[in-house]
Formats: C-alpha cells, sequence, structure tokens
C-alpha cells in the first residue's frame, strides 16, 4: 500500500507540480523516490522505438534542429532570462520563452529559475542541490532531481515572475506543453508522410526523433553544467566554487560552458567574456534585441575584465 500511495502521489505531483502531500511537505532530507525516477527511464526507453520506425534523413535532421532551438529556449530563456533577468522583454513574448522552454521537458519557468537560483546562492556548498563536490558526478547529473524534497518550486525566490498568473500557471501544469509538442510532431511527420513521401519520414518515425531522441540529448547537455562544468575545464576567476570554464561544453550548449565566467558575474547577457569564447545564445539574444523583440541586454562591467587582467598577470610572474 506504502508504493502504490507513493506512486499515486508522484503522478499527481507529475499532473499539477504544486501539489505536495502532507507527509512530504516536512522532509528535508535527500531522499531517493523511485516513481520520481519513471520520467528519466520513460524519456530513455523511447529512444529504443527507433528499431520499430526506423530513420530518415529529414527526422535526424529535424531532430538536430530540435535539439539546438530548445538548447537556446533552456540557455536563453529558462537561464539567462527567468533565472538571471540578464535582459528585458514585453509580456507576451515572456510567456512565449516560457513555452518555448517547456518544451525541453524540464519542468516549468519558475522551478527551472527558483532552483538555478538556489544553486547560485549555495555553489558546491552543503545546500547546493547538485553539486559534484559535495555529492559526486552521478547525484549532480542525475540524482538531484529523484530527490522529493528538490520537486516542489520555491516561488520565494521568483517573487518577480510569480506575479503573473500565466506564467505561474503553465509552471504548475508544466505536462501540457510537452504534450502538444508530442502532438504536433506526430502530426507533421504525418501529413509529410502523406504529402511529401519522397522524404521518408512518418508520424511515429519524427515523434521518436523530436520528442524522445533529441529530448535525451537536450537534457544530458543541460545536466552536464551541472556536474562537469563543476569538474572540467579552467578557472580564469578565483571564485568560491569549483566552476570551470570549458570550450567543448560551450559548445554543446550554445555558449553554457564558460561557466566560471558566469559564477564570477552571472547577470551578464553573456558568458563568453572574449571573442574567442563562442556563445551562441549570446549571438542569438543580440540578433533578437536588434529586432525588437528584447533590449537593455545587461553586458560585463569593465571592473570584471580589469580583474581577468589583473589574475593573468598575477600568474605570469608568479614563479
Amino acid at each position: 500500500m506504502k508504493l502504490l500511495s507513493s506512486i499515486f502521489d508522484a503522478a499527481r505531483q507529475w499532473a499539477d507540480s504544486d501539489y505536495q502531500p502532507e507527509h512530504q511537505r516536512n522532509e528535508g532530507d535527500d531522499r531517493f523516490d523511485a516513481p520520481r525516477l519513471a520520467p528519466y527511464i520513460f524519456l530513455h526507453l523511447g529512444c529504443l522505438l527507433v528499431f520499430f520506425v526506423g530513420w530518415s534523413w529529414f527526422a535526424v535532421g529535424a531532430a538536430a534542429l530540435l535539439y539546438l532551438v530548445r538548447m537556446f529556449a533552456v540557455t536563453g530563456f529558462y537561464h539567462r532570462y527567468f533565472s538571471h533577468r540578464s535582459f528585458r522583454t514585453s509580456r507576451p513574448m515572456q510567456l512565449c520563452f516560457a513555452l518555448l522552454g517547456n518544451t525541453s521537458m524540464q519542468r516549468g519557468p519558475l522551478w527551472w529559475a527558483s532552483t538555478h537560483r538556489h544553486h547560485h546562492a549555495h555553489s558546491d556548498e552543503e545546500a547546493d542541490k547538485h553539486s559534484p563536490t559535495q555529492r559526486g558526478f552521478l547525484w549532480s547529473h542525475l540524482g538531484w532531481l529523484t530527490c522529493r524534497k528538490n520537486f516542489p518550486t520555491d516561488y520565494k525566490k521568483v517573487k518577480d515572475f510569480a506575479s503573473y498568473p500565466e506564467l505561474v500557471f503553465f509552471n504548475r501544469f508544466d505536462f501540457l506543453v510537452p504534450i502538444l509538442y508530442g502532438i504536433v510532431l506526430w502530426g507533421i511527420g504525418a501529413l509529410l508522410g502523406k504529402f511529401a513521401p519522397g522524404l521518408g519520414t512518418s508520424g511515429g518515425q519524427l515523434f521518436v526523433w523530436g520528442f524522445f531522441i533529441s529530448t535525451v540529448f537536450l537534457l544530458h547537455g543541460t545536466l552536464f553544467i551541472n556536474s562537469l562544468a563543476h569538474m572540467m575545464g579552467k578557472s580564469r576567476f578565483k571564485t568560491t566554487d569549483d566552476s570551470r570554464n570549458s570550450p567543448l561544453l560551450a559548445l554543446i550548449t550554445l555558449g553554457e560552458g564558460w561557466h566560471n565566467n558566469h559564477h564570477r558575474y552571472s547577470h551578464s547577457a553573456r558568458q563568453g567574456f572574449y571573442w574567442w569564447e563562442i556563445d551562441v545564445t549570446y549571438y542569438l539574444l543580440r540578433l533578437m534585441a536588434r529586432l525588437g523583440l528584447i533590449w537593455d541586454l545587461k553586458g560585463v562591467p569593465a571592473r570584471v575584465y580589469e580583474e581577468a587582467r589583473e589574475l593573468k598577470t598575477g600568474d605570469r610572474m608568479a614563479p
């Protein structure tokens, strides 16, 4: 009965992420909750359906494109906008950012932002929810998502956005957009199969490649910043954590790999502080600013660049 109750509570929470059973409200430990792992198992097992639907260049290309578009939604909107407010936009565009980010299947925008703000407040400290320094790679990469206490949205940390009812709604019912996303993919694939058979795709094939395979790559690409970006690479700045700069992770995540830069000054819209540090997300944000969709992009203060120069000079003079 206890297992069935746990499964029921987990299912209800996935339907309504603001629901929290009375007996879970005072749980403060990092208790593993098996039902919490179910959606991630579902996504990974779904990739095996590729052996039934096959592949086509169109489906593979669509999966790659959807990875890039949704990675930008996570890095540019969930991270740099909702978490750090590194630029401004209109209320309708803000909602569009939230909906597009939600197609990544990384929960709602307010949960994502509140969790990330907590990370910056306690980076690599005992209270950090996903620190490899404290709990190791596996926990920081995926294990922390299976913990009951990490599931609820801490609305106190996102009061600036919690005042928008439309954001709260889609954050609370964060399963709606992924379901619609999957339906649209299947529908487009079915239409292409009928009216453009030369593409060699179908509803099921486009669904498997665009919903499962693309999303799994997207999930791990994002989670690598929680785990590997605190384990591999170099640190330009002396921060209070183990954040690192990694060109490889920057390519995978469209610029998020310059993690040590980001932890030194998190309010900037750019994370590649220098021209040679590739930051595709920043380039796209600049384009959006030119088009008038966003504005007031925050830059890197001169004092931060001066600090970088002083640290570089000090390293060269050190014996």
